[in-house]
């Protein structure tokens, strides 16, 4: 693990070390940043994201880390006794730090789920409407004449883009929460 302090930490961020920095960060297993600045906590999720390619995810409970919350990919605020800007700054909102397994490991599964299947079924969808539009063209001679009536063209695109992804979104669970729990591995398999 590294520790480091704010007062080294102003060093490691200038820009002929930290690539040192990242190298040595890349090394441990965890990296413990304390008594730091709201800007150097954002600068140090910036030069992940940045330096490593990698989606970041920051985790605050105060007013001093909404500017880490902001540069991360993801962000989750933590309503707590030091306010809520933390939480009006995030993305997700949870009550307490030990809600973040169950937000990670079962809503992020679900959510890889649901838009897999979601992109799918689009596809899917337009292809064969466009695939039916151009079968229509062979019958009518490419004469340019409309096949169906736009109120047709509505519903057709309100029933099928909305209900079908309402309803999955609200029922899809593709593995129980409590599996998804006991077994972390699972969310490699939906990314």
């Amino acid at each position: 693990g590294l520790v480091i302090d704010g007062r080294t930490l102003a060093y490691a961020l200038e820009p002929t070390l930290e690539d040192k920095f990242l190298a040595l960060a890349k090394r441990c297993r965890s990296v413990l940043c304390c008594r730091s600045t709201p800007l150097q906590k954002s600068m140090v999720v910036k030069l992940v994201r940045d330096k490593l390619k990698a989606m970041t995810l920051a985790i605050g409970d105060g007013a001093n880390d909404v500017s880490m919350i902001q540069v991360a990919d993801v962000g989750v605020g933590i309503s707590g006794q030091e306010g809520m800007q933390a939480v009006m700054a995030s993305d997700f909102a949870i009550p307490r730090f030990r809600h973040l397994e169950k937000l990670l490991l079962v809503h992020g599964h679900w959510c890889y789920s649901r838009l897999a299947n979601m992109v799918l079924y689009f596809f899917y969808k337009n292809a064969m409407f466009v695939a039916l539009l151009f079968w229509y063209q062979f019958y009518c001679g490419f004469s340019g004449s409309s096949m169906v009536d736009q109120w047709y063209l509505i519903f057709f695109n309100l029933l099928f883009s909305s209900l079908p992804q309402l309803i999955t979104g609200v029922l899809d669970k593709d593995v129980p929460a409590e599996v998804l729990i006991s077994v972390p591995q699972l969310y490699k398999s939906g990314q």
